[in-house]
């Protein structure tokens, strides 16, 4: 099984390391494409108004100065000699759960394997519910291969991706693997910090609060507040069929 690794936190993350010793365990056919810096946040944006350049990094690795939807598309279209088949992007630094999967790099690379044809999983690591800065990485290492294992042998649908996050414990605390649905937070957690620069001119930092929400059973948010690790199918198609059978019964 020949594997393409990506991600969005860029070609020196540690989670990228995590993520090839994770991919060492299913394959030894692997490549990795990721982005030169880091690109966090980017969604599935691609780069139309300039050149994208890629470096060799070692043998079947590349660095390139894009998007991690560039990665892939130029990994499939021009770095590799055939095509893989599987993309795993990761393993994020911070967990990509309910509204976060929608402007995530991460799950954008998986949307765009998946959208070129290929099985794609999406992979984070969970941080900030304990101490500040830290993340568990060995937790991702230790319970990634056995998470992808049964979902690579069982097959999924190609119109979606699997999103996987690890939770933020160490590894023998971690109490299993659930298969989730993507929950939605009771309110908004991304918050701007104005602040002002030497020279007295203003400017902003964009983040998240760190706040916990109240999230129904079954779903991502809870699984990982309490400590499993989460496993969600996403697909793109966002349009809302309830919805639409009633615009389409009772509106002229």
């Amino acid at each position: 099984m020949r594997i393409l690794l990506t991600n969005d936190d860029g070609i020196h993350a540690p989670g990228l390391s995590v993520l090839e010793d994770i991919a060492r365990e299913l394959s030894d056919d692997i490549w990795i494409v990721a982005p030169e810096l880091e690109q966090s946040g980017q969604s599935r944006s691609i780069t139309l108004t300039e050149p994208v350049r890629n470096r060799p990094v070692r043998d079947r690795v590349w660095a390139v100065a894009g998007t991690p939807s560039d990665c892939v598309l130029l990994a499939m279209q021009n770095l590799m000699d055939d095509p893989p088949d599987l993309v795993l992007s990761g393993v994020n630094r911070g967990q990509n759960i309910a509204e976060d999967t929608s402007f995530s790099g991460t799950v954008a690379a998986a949307m765009f394997g998946m959208q070129l044809g290929v099985p794609s999983i999406a992979l984070s690591q969970a941080m900030g519910f304990r101490e500040r800065g830290m993340v568990p990485w060995e937790t991702a290492r230790a319970w990634g291969a056995k998470t992808l294992m049964p979902i690579i042998e069982q097959g999924w649908p190609d119109d979606l991706v699997i999103n996987v996050n690890f939770p933020d414990r160490e590894p023998e605390d971690v109490s299993g693997i659930e298969y989730t649905r993507q929950g939605f937070r009771d309110e908004t957690i991304i918050h701007t910090d104005q602040r002002e620069d030497l020279r007295g001119n203003e400017y902003f930092w964009i983040g998240y609060k760190g706040k916990l929400s109240q999230p129904d059973e079954g779903t991502d948010l809870r699984a990982i507040y309490e400590g499993r690790v989460s496993v969600t199918p996403l697909h793109v198609d966002l349009t809302h069929d309830a919805f639409l059978q009633k615009m389409r019964d009772t509106w002229p």
